[in-house]
C-alpha cells in the first residue's frame, strides 16, 4: 500500500518557546483509518494544523500525494477535507448554503447532486433547508463533515469528531467514517475516546509532549504490548498469600476470594502452569478461572506514563 501523507523530520515550535512537534516522521497510507491518540497539549492539533498548511512548520516537511503542503499549497490543500475540533458555522445559513459555500471556496464548481449524495450520506437530506441555530450539537458536527467533504477530497481528517455526542450518535460516526474509507478516503482522526480508535482504527499512533511514541497496527500493537489477567476464584477466602506463593506476585481482592495474576501475552512463558501447580500444592482449592485482555486504554495509560 502506498503513502498519500508523509512527513519528515518534522518541528514546531511557537513564538512562546513552546516545542509542539520534536522530529515527527509519519507515513499515512492510502486509504487507512489512522488514529492518533495522546493526551491534551500532546501536539495532535498542532500535526494536522501543519500538514494541512494552517500552521507553518519550524523544520522538515509534509507532502500529500507527491504535493508539497508549503511550496505547492493549493494542490495539497484541495486533496485535505478538514473536521476541526470547534463548532464555527453561520448559525443563520442553511445546510445545503453551507455546504455549497465550502465547496465553492475550493474553486469547484457547482454541483448539486454531489452536494445532495454527501447529505444524504450524513442523515442530513431531511434538513437541507433548516437554519443551522436549529440544529442539534449532533447535526452540527454532522454539517462540518459536509463541509470538509464538499470539495472531494482524498484525505479527511477529523479532530476530536466525536467531542460532546452520545454514544448512540458517537456510533453513527463511525458508521460513516467506514462508509468514507470504502469509497477510497484515507481518514485521520484524533480522539481522547480509546474505544473510537480501537472500534475503527487501522493503525494506532500514540503522541505525547510533541513525540510520535508509536504507530502500529491495532492488532499488533494489543498483541505485543497487551498483557492479561487472570482471575482465580477460590472456594475459601484467604487471609494472606502463601509465601511460596510469592514470586507470582499475585494480587489477592473480593475479600480474600480471589487471586488476580497478571501475565504477558508475548513472553515465551505465562508461567500460569507453574502457578496453578503451585496453588495445589498449597493446598488451595480453585474454584473458577476466568481471563481478560488488556484494553487499548490501559496500553496507552501505560505508554504515556513511561514517559512522563
Amino acid at each position: 500500500m502506498s503513502s498519500i501523507v508523509s512527513i519528515k523530520n518534522l518541528f514546531k515550535t511557537y513564538d512562546t518557546g513552546h516545542k509542539a512537534l520534536i522530529d515527527v516522521s509519519l507515513d499515512i497510507q492510502r486509504g487507512e483509518i489512522l488514529a492518533l491518540l495522546g493526551p491534551n497539549g500532546a501536539g495532535k492539533t498542532s500535526l494536522i494544523s501543519v500538514i494541512c498548511g494552517i500552521v507553518t512548520p519550524s523544520g522538515g516537511n509534509v507532502t500529500v500525494d507527491g504535493h508539497d503542503t508549503i511550496s505547492d499549497y493549493r494542490r495539497s490543500r484541495n486533496i485535505i477535507g478538514l473536521v476541526p475540533q470547534d463548532i464555527a458555522l453561520e448559525p443563520f445559513e442553511t445546510v445545503f448554503n453551507t455546504v455549497r459555500f465550502s465547496r465553492g471556496l475550493f474553486g469547484k464548481p457547482p454541483d448539486p447532486a454531489y452536494i445532495e449524495k454527501v447529505l444524504r450520506r450524513l442523515s442530513l437530506w431531511e434538513k437541507k433547508s433548516e437554519r443551522i441555530t436549529n440544529l442539534s450539537g449532533g447535526m452540527k458536527r454532522r454539517v462540518l463533515i459536509a463541509k470538509a467533504l464538499s470539495h472531494e477530497p482524498r484525505v479527511l481528517f477529523l479532530d476530536e469528531p466525536t467531542a460532546g455526542v452520545d454514544v448512540e450518535l458517537r456510533k453513527d460516526m463511525w458508521e460513516i467514517v467506514r462508509d468514507l474509507q470504502a469509497d477510497g478516503v484515507t481518514i485521520i482522526l484524533t480522539t481522547h475516546y480509546i474505544e473510537e480508535a480501537e472500534a475503527i482504527a487501522d493503525r494506532i499512533g500514540i503522541i505525547n509532549d510533541g513525540r510520535l511514541m508509536l504507530v502500529e497496527n491495532k492488532a499488533t500493537l494489543m498483541k505485543q504490548m497487551g498483557r492479561k489477567q487472570m482471575m482465580i476464584e477460590l472456594h475459601k477466602p484467604l487471609k494472606s498469600i502463601p509465601d511460596n506463593l510469592s514470586s507470582y506476585q499475585l494480587e489477592l481482592v473480593e475479600d480474600g476470594l480471589q487471586l488476580v495474576y497478571h501475565y504477558d501475552v508475548s513472553s515465551e512463558s505465562t508461567g500460569i502452569t507453574a502457578l496453578l501447580k503451585d496453588l495445589n500444592v498449597s493446598g488451595i482449592s480453585l474454584k473458577d478461572i476466568q481471563t481478560k485482555q488488556s484494553s487499548l486504554e490501559e496500553i496507552f495509560v501505560d505508554l504515556v506514563k513511561e514517559t512522563a
